[in-house]
């Protein structure tokens, strides 16, 4: 019951009332984004959510378009900027993902929406991450973020799909919150998030 029907019902009720209460914070870190980054403010990407199905994620950016001689972009940790690591360890850049929620696209909680590119990298045991709609958070952010495995991340995205329900949601979001004041498992050493998925992972 839970699962089919409570569940999206507390992410409507939940995702509306955030942007409700909070349309001031959008507003202030567009401003900022825009002053420090520069455009665009909100970062698009398509990632694929439940069954696989694609859709576009929004996020406010937090790197820069930095690129070298050549014109080629530098890495992803040249260029994140401070106020950009500000913006992923508080994890502000993720506010218009409550969109996402709104729209059906995602869920206050899941398995987090990955790149599109991944999908024909997964084994059969990995692909079950995708029976249930992508998160905001979910149970590998709370067990290590960017600083575990891609194994280990998997594991904890098929044990979660496993074993969805109201008191483990509840757990998720707590969990959350004490991650980001604690601001744990941001990134993966040497990298501004996570190395890419190779598809080794088995």
């Amino acid at each position: 019951m839970y699962r089919k029907f409570f569940k999206r019902f507390l992410d409507i009720i939940c995702s509306l009332g955030f942007i409700i209460c909070f349309w001031w914070l959008y507003i202030l870190v567009a401003v900022l984004v825009k002053k420090k980054l520069g455009s665009p403010v909100i970062f698009k990407q398509e990632r694929p959510g439940l069954n696989g199905k694609i859709f576009t994620m929004y996020k406010f950016r937090s790197m820069t378009d930095v690129k070298d001689k050549n014109g080629n972009l530098l890495s992803d940790a040249e260029r994140l900027p401070r106020f950009g690591q500000i913006l992923r360890s508080t994890s502000l850049d993720e506010i218009p993902e409550f969109i996402n929620v709104l729209k059906g696209d995602m869920s206050l909680i899941g398995p987090r929406p990955l790149l599109v590119e991944y999908l024909e990298r997964y084994n059969d045991e990995q692909k079950r991450r995708h029976n249930v709609r992508p998160g905001i958070t979910g149970w590998a952010q709370v067990n290590g973020r960017n600083a575990i495995s891609w194994e280990q991340k998997f594991k904890y995205d098929v044990e979660y799909v496993d074993n969805v329900n109201l008191l483990l949601d509840m757990k998720i979001v707590f969990l959350t919150i004490k991650k980001i004041f604690i601001k744990e498992g941001i990134s993966q050493e040497g990298n501004a998030t996570m190395e890419k998925f190779t598809g080794e992972s088995k």
